[in-house]
């Protein structure tokens, strides 16, 4: 593999990340823009909701949302865009950098990992009777993995990084403070497709195909390695305020 495939890889990722900011921004205009339509159209009284809500993701996450609702006559689902910062745990260091960089053992490891996480989800009023204003929700997820390696005295620092596509649902109840603020619960469940994990010139494909592997280790060993998202169990509380 020449040096002109080493560095294209990275870039490209990056390049998606930056993509996807640019979508959700066009969905986010796109949504508010037809809801104005449809409010002359057909006499519907569209609302909008914006959401901050603190709590687990697979380690401490901070949620900021915008919601819309009513956005066309008798629909009955509420669109909601969100972006999610959490500080994860991001795996075991020493593994990471036999898999790869080399297999050095000098130095004292220190670690820090976070996800950036863009979401859709299409809400769904429920009827439960103790609880009268609950949704069900279900949508797209986008992530951006990154976990930071570096071993004290032994002078190695490294990044990996992995961007995944999945899918989530979950439950919502909201508690009404004030007749402009919620108070609300949030649970669900996240899962996240497998995606090449790359750090430093070396990266490995779910596919099997692998750029500078280190010795004969694959892709599981180097999933196995890194806390990059799967199974995600989510259990949110925060506020909800109507514009």
């Amino acid at each position: 593999m020449s040096p002109i495939g080493i560095t294209q890889e990275p870039v490209f990722l990056i390049k998606i990340g930056f993509d996807m900011k640019k979508i959700l921004l066009f969905c986010i205009a796109f949504v508010i823009t037809e809801s104005g339509a449809s409010a002359q159209t057909f006499g519907a009284n569209p609302y909008l909701s914006g959401g901050l809500n603190l709590g687990y993701n697979s380690g401490l996450g901070i949620q900021g949302n915008l919601t819309i609702s009513n956005f066309a006559q008798d629909f009955p689902v509420s669109i909601r865009l969100g972006v999610e910062y959490t500080s994860v745990n991001p795996g075991n260091p020493i593994d990471a950098r036999l898999i790869f960089i080399n297999d050095a053992t000098n130095g004292v490891p220190q670690k820090s990992g976070y996800v950036w996480d863009f979401r859709m989800d299409f809400l769904f009023r429920l009827k439960i009777y103790s609880l009268p204003k609950s949704f069900f929700f279900i949508g797209p997820r986008y992530s951006q993995f990154t976990a930071d390696f570096e071993f004290i005295d032994g002078n190695e620092f490294f990044t990996i990084n992995s961007n995944q596509w999945g899918l989530g649902t979950g439950i919502q109840s909201n508690f009404l403070l004030t007749r402009r603020l919620d108070l609300v619960l949030t649970t669900g469940l996240d899962y996240y497709f497998s995606s090449i994990i790359e750090g430093h010139d070396t990266s490995y494909g779910p596919d099997g195909t692998i750029i500078n592997g280190r010795k004969n280790f694959t892709y599981t060993d180097a999933d196995n390695a890194i806390n990059q998202p799967k199974f995600v169990v989510k259990a949110m509380m925060g506020f909800n305020y109507y514009f």
